[in-house]
């Protein structure tokens, strides 16, 4: 792995490498020779804590939408549906996940990733954009994760 900058969450670090791009829905992009590989940022990690259960409701080779739903996850502090950060084609799922997701809390930038698709990088963040992205939306989610949310 590449270095990485650090985002500040409350006293937690979250380190974000800076040999990959990232979405605004939290998950990361390493691009390899012709497709992306996608994981879960430090950030949506640190949010998620202690995943035990993923599923994908779209199969490999299907062409996906910008934002579409293809799966859901399970985790300690949350239970969420999964979207598609880009518009292109499914091409794998990370087999060792669906046996045991718990490699997205100790691995999250390495076997930690959940698929790889066929898209182009447009909409995607450098480290630098996706940190200014977090500082955006960091106060919202601490309200949020304190239930301050209409206050």
């Amino acid at each position: 792995m590449s270095e990485s900058l650090v985002f500040m969450m409350g006293e937690f670090a979250a380190h974000f490498p800076t040999d990959r791009l990232y979405a605004a829905n939290h998950m990361w992009a390493l691009p390899l020779e012709d497709r992306f590989r996608f994981g879960f940022s430090a950030y949506a990690v640190r949010l998620l804590q202690d995943v035990y259960f993923l599923d994908w409701d779209v199969a490999e080779g299907t062409e996906l939408r910008a934002r579409q739903e293809i799966g859901s996850i399970e985790s300690k502090k949350a239970e969420s549906a999964l979207y598609a950060p880009l518009a292109g084609t499914l091409l794998a799922f990370n087999p060792g996940l669906l046996q045991d997701p718990s490699a997205i809390n100790v691995d999250k930038y390495g076997d930690g990733w959940l698929f790889e698709m066929r898209a182009e990088r447009e909409g995607l963040l450098t480290t630098e954009q996706y940190l200014e992205h977090l500082a955006t939306v960091w106060e919202v989610t601490q309200r949020t994760i304190k239930g301050q949310l209409n206050q």
